[in-house]
């Protein structure tokens, strides 16, 4: 199997550079099972679509203000996106400059302090920041929202908000779980009221979510590493879902990995720690029904996990649609709602 396997072709201007004014005013494209046609739809369409009994996995990880930007003492311009914090007030980071920085090499920070340069791995670094406070608090107070590449444009004041799900709580991600976007406090409210039930996974996304597959064969990729979450509550919510012919539905990429990686011969176990999972074609997911998630980049390992999900041929001809329709794509983008396939053999993921 082959990356160029995944590739389409999307006109830049259908790469969403902004949020709707609502958030559930986005449009959803409705993918059945089967051959079934394609439906255009709104996010705020949801509560119609599914059943009381039914059951929303939300990904509560919330984005911290990750990327900073400060000076080498050669006086270099050098752009930092932290990837995850650890203890001591360490991080692992990507670093944009001129010119890489060495072990052992400080840049002045532009919020104050210094990060020094403890390490390279692997395109990341391990950095060291000497700041007036705990890192995470210094963060918040100085940092900047890491948008996607893709969108070309410096933060506003709106996306501290806006690229934030509303039912944000564990601070840890780099980078928004974006299908929960779509969720606001009105729509959650419709879908309560409809007997939707909610559960939640932690899985803090990390930069590499953003780094593009350096191998034409799929089966050579090595993934990312992340960390999440999944609670005996989720599973025991998740198994009375499923006694009572409900369905599960995943909101995001991120909670079908989170679940897949507390997956063990199809049966779900409390699980926190790394995940490294990697779901492409070939690998049946058993762990949801549905998920909501956005449109992902040519070539993507998101990609590769949808189309693992509901058959990459069904997905790539909804991509299709979805821009000679006009949808809006990636992280501030338009929206999926898409039925898994009934039929496949099961692999292990990697």
């Amino acid at each position: 199997m082959k990356k160029s396997d995944f590739r389409f072709d999307l006109p830049e201007a259908l790469i969403a550079q902004a949020p709707l004014a609502e958030r559930s005013a986005s449009r959803m494209l409705v993918v059945p099972p089967g051959a079934g046609a394609f439906d255009d739809r709104h996010v705020r369409d949801l509560p119609g679509l599914l059943q009381p009994g039914d059951l929303l996995v939300f990904n509560d990880t919330r984005v911290i203000p990750a990327r900073l930007f400060g000076n080498k003492a050669s006086g270099g311009r050098v752009e930092i996106l932290i990837e995850r914090m650890l203890p001591g007030n360490e991080a692992r980071a990507q670093i944009r400059a001129s010119k890489s920085p060495r072990p052992g090499g400080r840049i002045v920070l532009e919020g104050g302090g210094e990060a020094e340069v403890l390490s390279r791995d692997e395109g990341f670094y391990h950095l060291r920041f000497h700041v007036e406070d705990a890192l995470e608090s210094w963060l918040l107070k100085v940092g900047r929202m890491p948008l996607p590449p893709y969108i070309r444009r410096e933060p506003g004041r709106d996306d501290a908000e806006r690229y934030q799900t509303v039912f944000a709580r564990e601070i840890g991600a780099v980078a928004a779980p974006t299908a929960g976007l779509h969720f606001d406090d009105a729509l959650l409210a419709a879908l309560r009221a409809r007997g939707v039930e909610f559960g939640h996974v932690t899985l803090h996304v990390g930069a590499g979510t953003f780094l593009p597959m350096r191998v034409e064969d799929v089966r050579e990729h090595r993934m990312h590493s992340e960390w999440l979450n999944v609670g005996a509550e989720l599973i025991a919510q998740i198994h009375r879902t499923r006694e009572s012919g409900g369905r599960v539905i995943a909101v995001g990429t991120t909670v079908v990995r989170a679940l897949e990686s507390a997956s063990v011969d199809g049966e779900l176990h409390p699980f926190a720690g790394e995940t490294q999972i990697f779901i492409f074609p070939g690998y049946r997911i058993r762990s949801v029904d549905a998920m909501v998630t956005n449109f992902h980049l040519s070539e993507s390992t998101l990609l590769m996990l949808v189309s693992a999900f509901a058959g990459r041929e069904r997905v790539l001809a909804a991509y299709a649609h979805a821009v000679q329709a006009q949808y809006r794509f990636f992280s501030y983008g338009d929206a999926m709602l898409l039925w898994g396939q009934p039929d496949g053999e099961a692999s292990p993921a990697r």
